[in-house]
């Protein structure tokens, strides 16, 4: 297998939203942004498949070690070696990729966040920064939309805590604020048990009306110069946007399930930007 099709596969066997959007990309951007997508890939699944904190620190400072190799010129790893060839045109720093990694490591320092300010620095290099680098590779020109990429990376970012409440629970994780929890009188055994309220409802409730500010403020962060470049991005914020939607219409029953959509209408709000420019 080739270091391409290695993060091809990667890619599709991740079921993301994000890959709906690489479609509709010119083949060297979307070769670059598929072997970027492996490598956050590779290093969150450190976090989330092995069990072993110790063994988890292990593997993300090979990484570390892997990514400054590879900006010395030896990529070992076949994600490295599919994205190197990339990083010049597109400019993706080292920094960039450390930035991811430092994130990761907090997953496995930090179950809990005291207020919104330290989950935002937590988002920050978790979804900000991949934001920053996916809108080079789409082919930013204005400076301004380095802003809007960070802006939609938390929104992404909040929707995904938003679904992945109960999973992130069975792992003894609660990314909501406590300081939320505490405003809304949720209990924090309340998310470990999986337990429903009313009081639930409305720290989701608010939960969601501040992702939805977040995608407000960055669809007006975005200049009209680089619009149609970002085109890939707006078809992930339709698609995250419309999950958030099904999440308020199942009345956020997020404890016991993950709430997804189909491939196929994955696939037809990316077309519809892609061809009517329409979210």
């Amino acid at each position: 297998m080739t270091p391409q099709q290695y993060v091809q596969q990667k890619a599709v066997a991740s079921g993301s939203s994000f890959y709906y959007a690489f479609l509709f990309l010119p083949a060297p951007r979307r070769a670059a942004i598929t072997a970027f997508y492996a490598f956050c890939r590779e290093v969150d699944d450190v976090v989330d498949e092995v069990s072993d904190p110790g063994v988890a620190r292990t593997k993300l400072a090979w990484w570390q070690q892997e990514v400054a190799k590879a900006y010395a010129g030896q990529p070992s790893h076949p994600v490295m070696q599919a994205l190197m060839p990339h990083t010049a045109d597109y400019g993706i720093e080292q920094r960039h990729l450390q930035a991811v990694i430092d994130g990761c490591q907090m997953d496995l320092e930090q179950t809990r966040y005291l207020d919104f300010a330290g989950l935002s620095r937590y988002c920050h290099l978790v979804a900000g920064i991949v934001g920053e680098v996916t809108a080079r590779i789409f082919g930013q020109t204005d400076e301004r939309t380095t802003q809007y990429a960070h802006t939609l990376g938390l929104a992404f970012q909040l929707t995904n805590i938003i679904r992945d409440v109960g999973e992130d629970a069975m792992m003894g994780r609660i990314y909501l604020p406590v300081s939320e929890l505490q405003q809304f009188d949720v209990k924090a055994h309340e998310i470990l048990k999986r337990t429903y309220s009313d009081r639930f409802t409305a720290l989701m409730r608010f939960q969601a009306e501040r992702a939805h500010r977040l995608y407000d403020e960055a669809l007006a962060l975005l200049p009209d110069a680089d619009r149609r470049a970002q085109k890939p991005g707006l078809m992930m914020a339709s698609i995250y946007r419309t999950l958030l939607r099904e999440i308020e219409h199942d009345n956020f029953q997020v404890l016991h399930q993950r709430i997804k959509l189909t491939p196929l209408r994955k696939f037809w709000l990316a077309w519809k930007v892609q061809a009517l420019g329409r979210m």
